[in-house]
C-alpha cells in the first residue's frame, strides 16, 4: 500500500473506500488566533526531533525532493531576473508553521531571504541551533516565534512569497489564516500550500490505518474534521483576493521513502496562488475594467 505523509504522515491508495460517510463539516470558529492550543501540546513533544531523518518527521525531509523544485520552478517561470547559483536571490518568504526549519533551510540555499515563524517556542530554538552550524544560513534565515496574526500589523505587503507547507489542517481558524496571509503578502504575490484532502479515504488510512493500527504516526496527531477539501481552500482563497494557479495531487511511496506528483487529489496535494494587483485590489474604473474583473473571477479557480 502507498502512504501519504502530512507533517507526520499521511496514507494513500486510489481505491475509493466507503466506510465513512463525509457529513461533518468544518467547525465554526470563534478564535481570534489562528493557533489550535491542543495542537501546540502534541506538536512540543517533538520538538528535539526535526532533523532526525529517521523519525517522525522522515517524510517531510523526502518531501523536499519535490516541494522545493515546485516552489523554485514556479517562481522563476514568473520572473525575468535570475541569479546564477542563487536563483532565489532577492526574494522575501515567510514560512508559516516553520517547525525546525526543513524548508526555510534549502529555500535559504536558494538565495531566498527568509523568515521563519512557529507558535512553539521549542521549534524556533530546534531551527535556530540547526541553522547556526551553517554561516550562510544564518545570515539569510530569521525565526521568530510567533503566530501568522502576531506579525500581521508590522509586516504587511512585506513578503514576496508565503509558504505554508503542512499547517493550514493544524489551524483553529482557517478563514483568518488566508486573511492574514493575503494582508502579510505583496501584490502579485505567491503563496504555496501543501495539505491533505478530507475525504474518506483520507480518515481511513491518515487517521485509523496510520495512528490508531499502525502507530506510523503518533495518536492524536491530526483531526479529520480539520482536512481541507481543495475546493474549500480554492473558494477561501479567491474570496481573500487570490487567484488559484495550480492544484497537483502528491504521493508517498513509504517503501522508497520518495514522493511524486499525480493528477489525483484525493490524499495529499500542493497548491500555488497568486494575489491580485494593487490595481485589481482598487476596484475597477469603468465598466469595461468591471466586465474583465467578472470574467477573471470566472475562471480563476482553473488549475493549470
Amino acid at each position: 500500500s502507498l502512504i501519504s505523509a502530512n507533517t507526520k504522515c499521511h496514507w494513500f491508495n486510489d481505491t475509493q473506500l466507503s466506510l465513512f460517510r463525509l457529513t461533518a463539516k468544518r467547525p465554526f470558529s470563534t478564535s481570534h488566533s489562528s493557533v489550535d492550543s491542543e495542537e501546540i501540546k502534541r506538536f512540543q513533544l517533538l520538538a528535539h526531533k526535526w532533523w532526525d531523518e529517521e523519525g517522525e518527521y522522515s517524510a517531510l525531509h523526502s518531501m523536499n525532493d519535490i516541494r522545493v523544485p515546485f516552489i523554485r520552478d514556479t517562481l522563476l517561470s514568473m520572473s525575468h531576473n535570475y541569479h546564477l547559483g542563487n536563483p532565489l536571490s532577492g526574494i522575501k518568504i515567510l514560512d508559516v508553521g516553520c517547525g525546525g526549519g526543513l524548508l526555510s533551510e534549502p529555500l535559504a540555499r536558494l538565495g531566498a531571504s527568509v523568515t521563519g515563524i512557529d507558535p512553539l517556542e521549542d521549534n524556533i530554538r530546534t531551527a535556530d541551533r540547526h541553522k547556526s552550524f551553517d554561516p550562510v544560513l544564518a545570515k539569510r534565515i530569521q525565526y521568530k516565534s510567533s503566530s501568522l496574526e502576531e506579525i500581521v500589523e508590522e509586516s504587511m505587503e512585506t513578503f514576496d512569497v508565503i509558504v505554508a507547507s503542512e499547517v493550514v489542517e493544524h489551524v483553529a481558524d482557517l478563514d483568518m489564516f488566508i486573511k492574514c496571509c493575503s494582508q502579510v503578502l505583496k501584490p502579485e504575490g505567491s503563496l504555496f500550500i501543501t495539505t491533505i484532502n478530507k475525504t474518506q479515504l483520507s480518515y481511513f488510512l491518515g487517521i485509523v490505518v496510520a495512528e490508531k493500527i499502525m502507530g506510523i504516526v503518533p495518536e492524536g496527531t491530526h483531526e479529520w474534521e480539520k482536512f481541507v477539501p481543495p475546493e474549500e481552500l480554492e473558494h477561501l482563497l479567491e474570496s481573500n483576493g487570490f487567484s488559484v494557479k495550480t492544484v497537483n495531487g502528491m504521493l508517498y511511496n513509504p517503501l522508497w521513502g520518495s514522493w511524486s506528483w499525480m493528477e489525483n487529489t484525493s490524499l495529499n496535494y500542493a497548491v500555488h496562488a497568486v494575489k491580485s494587483g494593487a490595481q485589481e485590489q482598487s476596484g475597477p474604473t469603468d465598466a469595461q475594467s468591471e466586465m474583465d474583473i467578472q470574467q477573471h473571477s470566472a475562471t480563476a479557480g482553473t488549475a493549470s
